[in-house]
């Protein structure tokens, strides 16, 4: 038997602009710093699978570090005019574990959709855990560079060396290569650019439903159906792509779409609740 755990690591306020991106190439960014309008606080979920084969956590939210002075960097303009986090100490991860009755040294793996602060900031809870992430992403995320991109290496534990996933070309539906981290082949990584260029997501398949842990694939289900690109993607055409692909597996199985910011992810994991491409494409399209 298959759960999965919604854990929301406090709450984070963007632009409205990031949420659906306007303009091209770097205006895309100066109209999300810009951009006088906020979203109201939308969650940071992230995610544990209890599997037979041992839990598995997707993403690790966020730290309650963030409220402290010179956490974020002043100088970067998108931490400095963009995002307001709120996380308490018992939101992290580790603390909602416990209270699931999952120890964090028992996470048997950790796999990481990107290394934004978001998704990265609970990396401290799980030093005794196998964590994977893309080649790509680790390497844009190192560094000055790195920072400058608005990831926060500085802030990684000291003993953070993540195993690289390695994709098989083995489609998924429409998805042109794979990585099974189980060996009952039912949770699945994906590679989903488009957020970040080398961005992953999680499907898990139990029975006849399928659940995409997207990260930040799409800010909600409801941005991903209009297949609206958000203020942040550094191709607008690969984000694209990679929506298309979620829409077009959802059209071949039940899918319960769970990005990692959608108000609703936590409610459609609860009911079950899968997408209706067919009816959001005649609203859309």
């Amino acid at each position: 038997m298959i759960r999965i755990h919604a854990l929301q690591t406090g709450t984070v306020m963007i632009k409205t602009s990031q949420l659906r991106g306007r303009g091209q190439g770097i205006g895309r960014m100066l109209n999300t710093l810009t951009d006088p309008g906020w979203t109201p606080s939308l969650p940071i979920y992230a995610w544990a699978i209890e599997h037979p084969e041992g839990v598995i956590v997707v993403d690790t939210g966020e730290t309650a570090r963030t409220s402290e002075a010179g956490y974020f960097p002043r100088w970067h303009p998108f931490y400095r005019m963009a995002a307001r986090v709120s996380v308490r100490p018992e939101d992290e991860i580790g603390p909602q574990l416990q209270r699931l009755g999952i120890s964090p040294r028992d996470v048997r793996q950790v796999i990481l959709t990107h290394l934004h602060t978001d998704h990265a900031g609970g990396l401290a809870h799980f030093p005794s855990s196998e964590i994977l992430v893309a080649r790509g992403e680790y390497e844009q995320a190192q560094g000055l560079v790195g920072q400058i991109r608005g990831y926060l290496p500085q802030h990684w534990p000291s003993w953070f060396a993540p195993r690289f996933v390695e994709f098989a070309p083995r489609p998924v539906g429409p998805f042109p290569a794979s990585y099974s981290l189980t060996r009952a082949e039912d949770v699945i990584v994906l590679p989903t650019p488009g957020h970040t260029s080398h961005h992953l997501s999680v499907l898990v398949r139990d029975g006849n439903v399928s659940y995409f842990l997207a990260g930040d694939a799409s800010y909600t289900e409801q941005l991903m159906l209009e297949g609206a690109v958000d203020g942040v993607s550094p191709n607008a055409q690969v984000a694209r792509q990679t929506m298309a692909r979620i829409r077009s597996y959802a059209q071949e199985t039940p899918l319960v779409y769970l990005p990692s910011h959608d108000s609703d992810s936590a409610q459609r994991l609860a009911a079950h609740t899968a997408l209706n491409v067919t009816t959001a494409r005649f609203l859309r399209y």
